[in-house]
Order: structure tokens, then sequence, then C-alpha cells
């Protein structure tokens, strides 16, 4: 007698194979790696940044569109104001005003107090101009109400902003300028035509994307999935009043009921994500509508009805779970489509407002240098775009493929 070998289903649960195929998936995974490395970035903001401002909006204009990798000597001189303590998580979030002014400079010579640069230029050094500041209000923020500075000598004797005495000598202040208050900046993706540093704003653009996408399919969600429930479930005139609404949504083009939401909202931060959220339901409701039609009449829906279970607790605890799937690949994609649409609504100048920086608004910005030399100043945002993307539509595909229960 031959005996053949069966093949049999690996065991365990339809998560845990889901699971594991998408595990399997090298595109999927290493597009939730960038997609985690984004949200890092995101999180940390303006404590990973070159530029800690807020906005990253620190500009100088002797420096405007230079190239990656672009060096300089700064002059730091202390601004002549209170310093004001920030913890760490509103530095986080919202940056950290700078007590500083920074002035490029090409080169510096000291004067007994004073600080001698030549402005930064490309033109011929001869045409430079020179600029001086006294030592001390470089290095020391000072109150011009109660400063009663004196020179004994080679001594200085002053007040600062604090009310701190301070002595020191004119070697000293020297010496402390060249250590802590002359420095060399690089900027490694170069400036933009305001001179603000062009890594720090798309860092901190991250921000924007990813949190139109996460309250953009959120609310998606919770609109599409209660109008679904109630027409797949109820059916009848509630049924009618839902497929009602969603063709009148679903007929008018997105982009344009985008713009119509947010002239009625306002422009801003927050408007935008609520105006893109409040287009991107229709799909969800179709798809959980459909679902929950399909498995209204099975076993276990009958048996709840059967105990006495209420309507809501059959639809929030017993179907939804069930027609979950589709609804999780929606969402990648609405995720992909929610930061295109913030991107386009930026662009045309009504989604996130200047100074906040926006992939969008920055390519807005510097469109016009693609046909100059400067084309890396629209590039760069627009591959950061394309980027994150492309990662959430590569999501949203393996996970149709490995929750598609028919090749489990």
């Amino acid at each position: 007698m031959i005996f053949r070998k069966r093949k049999y289903v690996s065991s365990g649960s339809l998560s845990k194979l889901a699971l594991r195929r998408f595990l399997k998936n090298n595109l999927a995974l290493a597009s939730v790696g960038f997609i985690i490395l984004a949200f890092f970035v995101a999180v940390a903001g303006y404590l990973i940044t070159p530029d800690s401002t807020p906005y990253a909006n620190r500009q100088s204009l002797e420096i405007t569109t230079k190239k990656p990798g672009f060096k300089v000597y700064i002059l730091r001189i202390t601004k002549n104001e209170i310093e004001r303590n920030s913890n760490f998580f509103t530095t986080m979030l919202y940056g950290k005003k700078s007590k500083f002014t920074e002035i490029p400079f090409s080169s510096y010579y000291f004067i007994d107090d004073r600080i001698v640069i030549s402005e930064y230029s490309e033109v011929d050094s001869a045409i430079m101009q020179e600029h001086s500041f006294d030592l001390i209000d470089v290095c020391y923020a000072l109150s011009y109400e109660n400063n009663n500075l004196s020179i004994n000598g080679n001594l200085l004797s002053f007040y600062d902003v604090n009310g701190k005495h301070i002595e020191i000598s004119i070697e000293e202040l020297q010496q402390i300028v060249i250590d802590d208050y002359i420095i060399t900046k690089t900027f490694l993706l170069g400036t933009d035509r305001f001179g603000r540093d062009l890594l720090s704003r798309l860092l901190i653009g991250t921000r924007v994307s990813l949190s139109v996408g996460f309250i953009s399919v959120f609310i998606s969600l919770i609109i599409g999935i209660l109008l679904g429930s109630l027409g797949g479930y109820f059916r009848g005139r509630v049924d009618d009043i839902v497929v009602w609404f969603i063709n009148v949504i679903w007929s008018i083009p997105t982009l344009l009921l985008v713009i119509a939401i947010t002239f009625a909202l306002g422009k801003g931060f927050w408007q935008v994500f609520v105006a893109v959220g409040l287009t991107m339901w229709v799909e969800v409701a179709r798809v959980v509508r459909g679902q929950i039609l399909s498995v209204r009449e099975k076993e276990y829906v009958e048996a709840g009805k059967a105990l006495g279970f209420s309507s809501f607790r059959i639809i929030f605890r017993h179907i939804l779970p069930n027609v979950l799937s589709p609804v999780i690949v929606i969402s990648a994609a609405n995720f992909a489509a929610a930061i295109l649409i913030e991107a386009g609504l930026s662009f045309l100048g009504i989604g996130v407002q200047p100074p906040m920086p926006s992939w969008g608004s920055m390519i807005k910005e510097n469109y016009a240098y693609i046909i100059l030399d400067s084309a890396y100043l629209a590039v760069l945002p627009g591959i950061a775009i394309v980027l994150m993307v492309l990662a959430f539509m590569l999501i949203g595909n393996a996970l149709r493929d490995a929750l598609d229960v028919k090749t489990v």
C-alpha cells in the first residue's frame, strides 16, 4: 500500500498567518522602516534639526541659494534679552527662540575691545564692507538702563541684563569670542532663497505630512465606519439616506471639495487636516457598508440577536472586527492620498501657511529654480513626497495580499 503525504494548512490564527506573509515582503518591510524613521524625525522635531528656531525660519539673506555642503563663518552676537528657559518637550514641539543674532562673515580682526568683520560676499574682497561690534555686546546680554560700563586700563567692568556685575579683561573677552562666538556652520543640503537651512525645513516638514495623514485617516475612519455600519446593518430608509449622501459626496471632485471646505474653515494647520479628513470617508463608508451587507445574515449575527444583544454591540463587537481587513488596506491608501492632497493645497497657497515648513509649500517657493542651477531646492521636497507616498502604497499592497484569505 502506498501512503501519500497530505498537505495541511499551517496552524495558527488568520492574523498570525497574515503577519507571517507580510514579514516575507521585503519592500513592505523597507517601507515600514522608512515610515518608522520618518515618525522618529517628526516626533524629535527641533531636537535633531540644525536650525532649532521655531519653524526653522532663521534667515540670512547674505547666504541665499547656496549649494549642498556650503560652509561659512558665523559671528554669534548675544541678544540683549532675558533668556527664558524652555523645557525638553516645549523645545521638541515648538522649537526654541535663539538667543543669538548670526552674521555670516569672511574675515575678522580685533581692535582693543571691538571685533571688526568683513561681511560675507562672493564678489571681490576689496569692496567688502566691514562692521565692528563691542566684545561685551557680542558675549553678554546687556542692560543699557543699568550698564555703568567702566574701563580701567585693560579691565572692563559692567552689568548684564540680569543685573550681574562682571569684570573681565580685553584679552579674555577676545579669547571667549574666538572659542565660543565664532563658529563654522555647514549647510548639508544648502540654503533656500531666504538663506534658511534646507535640511531643517525638510525635517520639520515631515511632521506636517505625517500629521495630516494620521488625523485625516482618523477622521475618515470615524465618519466612514459609523455611516457604513448604520446603512449596512439597518438597511431600509437608513441605508437609502446613507447611500444618497455617499453618492452626493462621491460626485464632487476631491480637490474641489477640499478647497471649498478649506475656504469655509479658513487657512491654517488644523483646518487642512479637518478638510482632508472630511473628504476621505466616502470610500471607507462604501466598503464597510458592503462588507456588513454580506455578513449581517451570518449565524453569529443571528445568535447575537437571539441572545438579546443591542444593535450597537452586534455591530461594533461582532461584525466590525470581521470586516476590518479591507478598511485597513484603504486606510494605508488614504494616508498616501492625504499627503498628496496636503502638498497640493500648500502648493496652491491654501494649505499650511508660511513660515511653517511644508513639502508642498517648499516646492511652491522654489519651483522657479528648477530651470536654473538650483533645482535641488524643489526636487528634494518632491523626492520626500514621492518616498512617503510610495512607502504607504507599498504597505497597502502588502496588507492587501497578506489579508487575502483566498491565498492564505
